[in-house]
């Protein structure tokens, strides 16, 4: 190491010295995004990236005694301004993120978060995964929907949540230049059981949804992926009818340090294979936790055997 290079670190050693760090509080975070004001109409959800357009529904099905109330936006304790998950949602959105033309491959996802049906956790199973995406030219939709905490019930509220985010991205697509048959949806642990139900009950939500400016549009997906997923239609002995059309699959999950979402997994996987169900994709790794880190890099849990003991 030459004399300048040393120069240079001490240079920045002195610098950070200064820092605000020194008085045992780092600088005000910037952008930090903060619930949408209340009013007479329902509670419009505001961005949790820079960039996101949201577009709440239009449910009839929405609890409009509540519909006005703002969400709760819960901070990461370790990373100053970052929202871990959200709370108190009774007007769900999508928040979308288009690509660039030039890399835009038409593909859309929208990402269920999981959270044990009591928080939304958005931070590690939705934002994260907007620049991941974006590399590989794929537009992410951000699902904001209800939870069990806030008195909705899972299979009917939520499921329908997801499957409306479907029929508003496929109404949208021309506008926010994607395919509209290339929209599918990710579901994450509680997630899961928004994102298993839709690949199995759009029929059926879109024939009880016929009427309104999206009753012709289609709610089902393109595709399906499931990581770590809670219990799917399949759990307990569901023997659920699978349409012909059932969209192909992508799942995943640790295995015996998440025995029981494996499980769930497998039952998803045999049941649809079973059926004859094409392109069908999972993978089981030997070992890691619940629920894991999301985007692992493959030499850590849940994704990797490295801490296999």
């Amino acid at each position: 190491m030459n004399h300048g290079t040393l120069t240079g670190l001490s240079l920045l050693l002195t610098i950070l010295a200064a820092s605000p760090q020194e008085s045992g509080s780092l600088p005000p975070t910037l952008n930090i995004p903060k619930p949408g004001p209340v009013n007479e109409g329902p509670y419009t959800p505001q961005p949790i990236l820079q960039g996101g357009v949201v577009v709440p529904p239009d449910s009839p099905q929405l609890n409009r005694e509540r519909v006005r109330e703002a969400e709760y936006y819960n901070l990461s304790k370790a990373v100053p301004g970052r929202i871990s998950s959200i709370t108190n949602i009774h007007n769900p959105s999508t928040e979308v993120h288009t690509v660039e033309g030039g890399i835009n491959t038409g593909t859309a996802i929208i990402l269920a978060a999981g959270g044990a049906h009591r928080t939304l956790n958005v931070g590690s199973e939705s934002a994260d995964f907007v620049p991941y995406f974006y590399n590989f030219g794929v537009n992410t939709v951000i699902l904001r929907n209800r939870l069990r905490s806030d008195g909705y019930n899972v299979q009917s509220n939520a499921v329908n949540d997801a499957l409306e985010a479907i029929r508003l991205v496929r109404a949208n697509a021309a506008a926010w230049k994607i395919d509209p048959n290339k929209i599918g949806i990710m579901g994450f642990s509680a997630g899961a059981e928004l994102a298993a139900p839709a690949a199995l009950l759009f029929e059926e939500f879109d024939k009880k949804n016929s009427d309104g400016p999206m009753g012709t549009i289609s709610s089902r997906p393109d595709f399906v992926a499931l990581v770590y997923p809670g219990p799917t239609p399949f759990a307990r002995g569901g023997n659920p009818p699978i349409p012909r059309n059932a969209p192909p699959s992508f799942i995943t999950c640790a295995g015996s340090g998440d025995r029981g979402h494996a499980i769930w997994a497998n039952e998803y996987f045999t049941a649809m294979l079973q059926a004859g169900v094409p392109n069908l994709e999972m993978h089981i790794y030997g070992h890691g936790r619940h629920p894991g880190d999301a985007m692992s890099d493959g030499t850590r849990m849940p994704a990797g055997l490295a801490d296999r003991k």
